[in-house]
């Protein structure tokens, strides 16, 4: 059971006892720390960092390159799709992102991302988590591998989020599933879900009958334990942490300015995106924001200029909001799906899956502004692209980024060693340092 805000269907009144149940069975077991981790002491941050925290854009589907960041107008592979100039000189990106073409000089787009999987859930999988899937293990995604290596105490809100998500939201793991992202539904308003359904005499009321269920429990058991020391009464606690934590609001995106809010456009995904911005700035490790629907098999150019009109606008705006509130350089900010769209377009005008050579546009967190990577055919002929990045790469430059040891092997529940990142750093992406 995944944590429930907004979701579609739901009653939009979530009680604190379906709170403190689903706490133990996935989205919500953030607050159920394991005991290694509760005596784990808190790990340092690398001094060489460039960033803290990471936002990923999800393009659930997986975009066409062609009418996103890597065009090729005039040729037949285009399909009529023009391109624009932008920012860099020399650097012309799908005439679909008219705004993004104004804040390209602050990304890295990378041209020439390959794939070995092919299929949905398999490419997303090896996406979020920079690992093919496997039998009889689940590989923890880069929200997870984050918030495992640079702990914060300190924050009682869930420090790894998705927001709007798909059906193959970012998980723990072997890491364990408290290390899975906590899921929400719409980020419109503050989520009501979690606050206290009575007055406060009343919960105070029902906590101090609890503590006398637990210590019955405790002595009925004759287990030498201190009551406060135990799994259950540590996820009350934290549970009862977050429901009055003032960082709630950073969920609510109704408090920011109409002029903030309009630059991000009125869709979800727009709305996602700012509260991404407010959720970093409250501490949390990692959020991603999806927007669906590019599989686009059937009405390729159809489908992608409605949803460049979504993209276009938040994307801009969420690079243009960090940079201002001085966040862009600690934030690393992806913009991906699983792979990209055939160069030729089938017999029902839309493009089929394509994961020989697909773009990734990435900013802030010591990537370089202005830069493109990698180049694909413009005659879509060739088997792949020049200088091709792996998948695996990407995750380990963004871990070195956050001065995580990419290479750092780590046991699995089975005592089989795995690394947290099986790729190497490309740094031809990076700023000198």
């Amino acid at each position: 059971m995944s944590s429930l805000i907004n979701h579609p269907g739901s009653s939009g009144s979530f009680s604190r006892r379906k709170l403190l149940q689903a706490a133990g069975l996935g989205g919500l077991a953030w607050l159920s720390p394991l005991t290694h981790i509760l005596g784990r002491a808190q790990e340092i941050q690398s001094k060489n960092a460039k960033a803290k925290s990471v936002i990923i854009l999800w393009m659930a589907g997986g975009p066409s390159q062609l009418e996103t960041f890597d065009p090729h107008p005039g040729q037949k592979i285009a399909g009529g799709t023009g391109a624009i100039n932008t920012a860099v000189k020399g650097v012309r990106i799908a005439s679909g992102l008219p705004q993004v073409a104004e804040v390209v000089d602050e990304l890295t787009i990378v041209r020439s991302m390959i794939t070995q999987e092919g299929d949905h859930e398999r490419a997303a999988y090896n996406m979020k988590t920079g690992y093919r899937p496997v039998p009889a293990l689940v590989h923890p995604s880069i929200g997870a591998v984050l918030c495992h290596e640079l702990p914060e105490p300190g924050v009682d809100i869930p420090r790894h989020i998705s927001i709007l998500p798909d059906q193959w939201p970012a998980r723990g793991g072997y890491l364990g599933a408290h290390f899975d992202a906590f899921k929400v539904y719409d980020s419109l308003g503050r989520a009501e879900n979690i606050s206290a359904r009575v007055k406060p005499p009343r919960q105070e009321k029902r906590l101090e009958a609890l503590k006398v269920i637990e210590d019955s429990f405790s002595l009925g058991r004759r287990l030498d334990l201190d009551n406060k020391t135990t799994l259950h009464n540590i996820t009350v606690k934290r549970a009862l942490a977050m429901m009055n934590s003032n960082k709630l609001d950073a969920f609510d995106v109704r408090k920011a300015s109409v002029r903030t809010s309009e630059k991000f456009g009125d869709t979800n995904f727009g709305r996602g995106c700012l509260a991404a911005i407010q959720l970093v700035e409250a501490g949390v490790g990692c959020v991603e924001v999806t927007l669906r629907g590019w599989d686009t098999h059937i009405n390729n150019h159809e489908g992608h200029t409605k949803l460049n009109a979504i993209l276009d606008p938040a994307f801009t705006a969420l690079i243009s909001e960090l940079r201002a509130r001085d966040m862009l350089d600690r934030t690393v900010v992806i913009c991906a799906g699983e792979f990209g769209r055939t160069p030729k377009i089938n017999a029902l005008g839309g493009r089929d899956h394509w994961p020989k050579g697909f773009s990734v546009a990435l900013a802030g967190g010591g990537f370089k502004s202005g830069y493109v990577h990698g180049k694909t055919d413009p005659d879509g002929k060739n088997d792949g692209p020049e200088d091709p990045v792996r998948v695996s790469d990407i995750h380990s430059t963004v871990l070195h980024q956050l001065g995580i040891a990419y290479d750092k092997e780590v046991m699995t529940p089975i005592g089989r060693p795995m690394r947290l990142s099986e790729g190497n750093v490309i740094k031809s992406l990076l700023k000198p340092t």
